[in-house]
C-alpha cells in the first residue's frame, strides 16, 4: 500500500484545457482524422482539373530503313531519319460529366469537413470522460481516506471502552471489520486511479499526474436553452454525422448525373503548334529533306455510342448509393435526436440527484454526530455509529460522481446538437482548481 501511495504523489498539475490541447497534438485517432480531411480537400482541385485546359509537349524520333520501287525502275534503298515536336492545348468546352464531378467533389469535401468536426467532438468527449474519471478516482481516494480514519478512530474508541469494561468485545469486532473493509476499499480506489490514469495516458501518449479538480460546492449549470425540443431539432439538423450523411447524399445524387452524362456528346477546343523533320521520303522518287512548321486550331466533337454497358451499370450503382445514403442520413438524424434527448434527461436528473445528495450529505453528517454523541452516552451501539459513517461517505462519493457525470452530459448534449467547441472546454475548465 505504501508503494501505491508513492505512485499517486503528484509530479505536476494540469487542467482540462491543457490536457485537451495536448491531446489535439498527440492523439493518433484525431491526427488520422485531420489527415483524412486534408486528403479529402484535394478532391476539389482534382475535379476542377477536368474543367481546365490540358497542355502537352509531345515528341518522337524514328529511323526507317526501306526499299522502294517506282514504276519499272530498280528498287531504291533509303535510310530515313525523322522526328517531330508538338505543343498541344486541349480546352474542354462541353463535358457535362466534368461539371457534375466538380459538384460531387465539393460535396465530398463538405462530408469530410463534417466528419472532421465529428472527430473533434469525439476527442473532446474522450478527453473529458478520461479526465473526469481520473478526478472521480482521486476524490474517491479522499473519501476512502476519511472513511478509513473514522473507522480506525471508532476501533480505538471500542478498544478503550472494552478495556474500561464499558463496551462488549463485539464492538471491537464490528469496528475492526469496518476498518479492514475501509482499508480494502482504499486500495481498490488506488488501483482504480492507476487504471484511469492509464486511459488518459493512452490518449495523450505520455504520463499524467495531479489534475485540477472541481471547485467545492460549484453549481452545475442547466442546459441553455432549457427546452428539450430545441435541442432535438438542432441535433436532427446540425449533428456532424447528420451533416456528413447529408453531404454524402448530395454527392451520390451528383454521381448519378455524372454517370448519365457519359452518354452526352463532348466538345473540346484543340490547338497545336509543332515542327516535323524528315531526312527523306520512301514514297516519292525524289529524295530530299523536309522541315515543316505548323499551327492548327480546331474543335473536336465526340459522340459516345456504346461502352459495353459500363455506363448504364455505373448509373444503376449510383442510384443504389443514393438510396443507401438517404437511409444512412435518416439513421444519423434519429441517433442524434436520441442522443440529445438522453443527454438532456441525464442533465435534469443529474441536477436533481446532486441536490438530493447534497441534502443527504448534510443529513448524514448530522446523523454521524448524533450517533457518536449517543454512543459516548451509552445510548447507541458502535454499529450505529459505523453505519451512519458508512452512509455519509457513500453519499459523499456519490455526490462527487454525480457532479462530474452531469457536467459530462452537458458536453454530450452539445456534441449531439453539433455545437460542442473548445469554448465549452474552457468554460468547464474555469470551474476547476488545483
Amino acid at each position: 500500500m505504501f508503494m501505491l501511495a508513492l505512485i499517486c504523489v503528484p509530479a505536476y498539475g494540469a487542467d482540462l484545457l491543457q490536457i485537451y490541447r495536448l491531446a489535439q497534438t498527440n492523439d493518433p485517432g484525431y491526427e488520422s482524422a485531420r489527415y483524412a480531411f486534408a486528403a479529402a480537400q484535394q478532391k476539389i482541385p482534382q475535379a476542377r482539373a477536368g474543367l481546365l485546359p490540358v497542355i502537352n509537349l509531345n515528341g518522337n524520333e524514328n529511323n526507317n530503313d526501306a526499299s522502294s520501287r517506282f514504276g519499272k525502275d530498280p528498287a531504291v534503298y533509303r535510310e530515313i531519319n525523322s522526328w517531330s515536336l508538338t505543343l498541344q492545348l486541349t480546352q474542354p468546352l462541353f463535358r457535362a460529366q466534368n461539371f457534375y464531378a466538380y459538384t460531387e467533389s465539393e460535396l465530398m469535401a463538405e462530408q469530410a469537413h463534417a466528419q472532421y468536426n465529428q472527430a473533434e467532438h469525439d476527442l473532446i468527449l474522450r478527453v473529458t470522460q478520461a479526465y473526469f474519471d481520473v478526478l472521480i478516482a482521486q476524490e474517491s481516494i479522499e473519501v476512502a481516506d476519511k472513511q478509513l480514519r473514522a473507522a480506525e478512530e471508532q476501533l480505538a474508541l471500542a478498544i478503550h471502552g472494552f478495556d474500561a469494561g464499558v463496551n462488549p468485545i463485539t464492538d471491537i469486532h464490528e469496528a475492526k471489520s469496518r476498518a479492514d473493509l475501509a482499508r480494502a476499499q482504499r486500495i481498490a480506489t488506488l488501483n482504480e486511479l492507476e487504471t484511469k490514469h492509464a486511459e488518459l495516458e493512452k490518449i495523450l501518449g505520455q504520463e499524467t499526474k495531479a489534475l485540477a479538480m472541481l471547485q467545492p460546492a460549484v453549481l452545475v449549470p442547466k442546459p441553455q436553452p432549457d427546452n428539450p425540443r430545441i435541442w432535438l431539432e438542432q441535433a436532427r439538423e446540425n449533428n456532424p454525422a447528420v451533416l456528413a450523411s447529408k453531404s454524402a447524399l448530395g454527392a451520390a445524387e451528383a454521381s448519378i448525373n455524372k454517370n448519365r452524362a457519359e452518354h452526352a456528346p463532348t466538345l473540346d477546343l484543340v490547338a497545336a503548334h509543332g515542327l516535323d523533320y524528315s531526312s527523306g521520303s520512301v514514297s516519292t522518287p525524289s529524295d530530299f529533306p523536309t522541315r515543316t512548321h505548323y499551327t492548327r486550331v480546331g474543335v473536336q466533337f465526340t459522340v459516345p455510342l456504346f461502352a459495353g454497358g459500363g455506363t448504364n451499370s455505373r448509373v444503376n450503382e449510383a442510384i443504389a448509393n443514393v438510396g443507401r445514403a438517404s437511409s444512412e442520413m435518416e439513421v444519423a438524424r434519429r441517433k442524434a435526436a436520441t442522443d440529445a434527448k438522453q443527454a438532456y434527461s441525464a442533465i435534469i436528473n443529474g441536477l436533481a440527484q446532486i441536490e438530493a445528495l447534497e441534502s443527504a450529505v448534510t443529513s448524514s453528517n448530522s446523523a454521524v454526530k448524533g450517533k457518536l454523541a449517543g454512543y459516548k452516552l451509552g445510548i447507541n451501539m458502535i454499529i450505529d455509529v459505523l453505519n451512519a459513517e458508512q452512509q455519509l461517505y457513500t453519499a459523499q462519493r456519490d455526490l462527487v460522481k454525480a457532479r462530474y457525470d452531469t457536467l459530462f452530459q452537458g458536453f454530450k448534449l452539445k456534441a449531439a446538437s453539433g455545437s460542442l467547441t473548445e469554448e465549452d472546454v474552457y468554460a468547464v475548465n474555469q470551474l476547476l482548481v488545483h
